[in-house]
């Protein structure tokens, strides 16, 4: 048998929402139980139980703290592999990439902090649209393209948006 579901690890259901601080409560709770001062006289059979728990209780939290990795597990809890480069297949979204690294590129040229602090709130707004877009048609099994679709979406934002904190701290310093 494979690794439980990451949602009961944390006695959730499997859902695309995710109350946040509950999951963190969670966590937090059950990482205590596996610490390793815990186990400092345990066998090492228990060591190495309570090291690998841990391990699999963070894997577990860091993939149901991410929108696009939540989207993702439940896409594969659904059991559906998703082809890693899929965006030639996506073309109006493709130019839509293009188009907001070339304007990060500029932002960056020209130092433009107000110009970060705009793209990132328009940024953060087309995230919301997808996370609310993928929320609605993850368990639909005759949506699941456009919810792969979604997810890849997702994936490039997400992955801009690490970008984007990157640019003010150096733009900041």
């Amino acid at each position: 048998m494979g690794s439980p579901c990451y949602f009961a690890l944390f006695d959730l259901q499997p859902d695309f929402r995710v109350d946040l601080d509950a999951l963190g409560n969670r966590y937090r709770e059950l990482v205590r139980g596996v610490h390793p001062d815990r186990f400092a006289d345990a066998s090492e059979r228990e060591q190495r139980l309570a090291l690998e728990r841990a391990a699999e209780l963070n894997e577990a939290y860091q993939t149901l703290k991410s929108v696009p990795r939540r989207a993702l597990y439940l896409l594969t809890l659904r059991g559906h592999a998703l082809p890693l480069e899929a965006t030639v297949q996506d073309p109006e979204f493709l130019l839509q990439q293009m188009q907001l690294r070339e304007e990060l590129e500029e932002l960056q040229d020209s130092a433009d902090l107000d110009g970060v602090a705009a793209f990132k709130r328009r940024l953060k707004g087309a995230q919301q649209q997808l996370e609310e877009a993928f929320a609605s048609v993850w368990d639909d099994a005759a949506r699941r393209a456009e919810a792969e679709r979604l997810v890849r979406r997702m994936q490039f934002l997400d992955k801009l948006a690490q970008e984007v904190r990157q640019l003010e701290e150096r733009l900041d310093d």
